[in-house]
């Protein structure tokens, strides 16, 4: 196979510049996929930056690709060539731990990301293990998909894994990049729907893509008007919150779940959960398992990222607009 084209980044916060590479030999498992469209995650920003302290330069970011199955190795037996495929924020695991051996991949110690120690999406072509490349149902555009590969399951997974069904009573902290998608699922699952945003002028937009109620978070007064309310309460932003006043808006046994990382711990008072029975959880991304039915669910309910489109030579311009939050709701680089 020919050189791998894209666009790198060579140190912590860099431009990112035309890059090459020779990806070797296709190995027995992995398919090389033809990128279409990848999406601009605030992860490819967090990894661009360093701020996890996990990257390795120079790499590709990119990590919401969808494309078309144009190499098999001799041991695939899952994908075909031609086929039109998505890969998340993950390209291998060992497949042999108790968590990938459960379906559970995304908790394997050795689980590897797409553009972490290895190159991305933000290319021409990209090789990824074949368990990793999701096949796209017809019905969905691969500009609107793409994103669902890490923004759409990441807040699909948390739904499905507590539980949440037609009787669910469900908040959605933080109205961008996740929180957008997060209300179409919450929707999608039957629950009543309440979007919570700092933005009052997004009240209009959440209402038309399903949340039933919206809650300015700036107003005090309207967060503690609803204690009580919530079964699942699900936080995409990552800023600091009065986090004790999300927990006072539970229900008895109601989850308050993490999806954005903010910068400082968690005040939360521990009496505020025994008394009721709740809990807080966490929740990453998702299996393979749980990727395919998540776009199953998404093609079944018309569910969409809400995209801006950037051709893939415009990296650069759209991950600046990612880092200042100008984008509504999620970029999309097109080759």
């Amino acid at each position: 196979m020919s050189e791998i084209h894209g666009f790198a980044v060579h140190a912590a916060g860099a431009h990112l510049l035309a890059y090459k590479y020779d990806p070797g030999e296709l190995q027995t498992h992995e398919v090389e996929i033809k990128i279409s469209h990848c999406g601009v995650c605030h992860s490819d920003v967090h990894l661009i930056d360093n701020d996890w302290g996990i990257s390795k330069y120079p790499f590709i970011p990119g990590h919401e690709i969808v494309g078309t199955v144009v190499g098999v190795g001799s041991g695939v037996k899952d994908r075909t060539m031609g086929e039109r495929v998505g890969v998340g924020w993950q390209a291998d695991s060992c497949g042999i731990c108790e968590w990938c051996r459960q379906g559970q991949e995304q908790l394997c110690a050795k689980a590897q990301p797409t553009c972490v120690g290895r190159n991305g999406g933000f290319a021409d072509r990209v090789r990824v293990n074949s368990r990793f490349a999701i096949p796209i149902p017809t019905s969905l555009d691969s500009e609107n998909a793409a994103p669902l590969m890490c923004g759409g399951i990441t807040v699909y997974a948390p739904l499905m894994n507590y539980g949440v069904r037609p009787s669910s009573r469900v908040g959605v902290i933080g109205i961008g990049g996740l929180g957008h998608i997060g209300v179409q699922f919450a929707k999608a699952f039957g629950a009543e729907v309440t979007a919570f945003s700092t933005s009052k002028d997004k009240e209009a937009e959440a209402k038309e893509l399903g949340a039933h109620q919206f809650v300015n978070t700036r107003d005090t007064g309207a967060l503690k008007k609803v204690a009580g309310s919530f079964d699942f309460l699900l936080s995409t932003v990552s800023a600091d919150q009065d986090w004790q006043a999300y927990v006072s808006a539970l229900r008895p046994k109601g989850t308050f779940c993490i999806v954005g990382a903010p910068p400082s711990p968690l005040q939360i008072q521990g009496a505020s959960l025994i008394h009721s029975q709740k809990a807080i959880a966490g929740s990453n991304t998702g299996s393979p398992h749980e990727l395919s039915e998540m776009l199953n669910v998404a093609a079944r309910h018309g569910v969409k990222a809400v995209t801006e489109k950037f051709a893939m030579a415009k990296a650069n311009d759209a991950v600046t607009k990612v880092k200042k939050n100008q984008v509504r709701y999620r970029a999309v680089l097109t080759n």
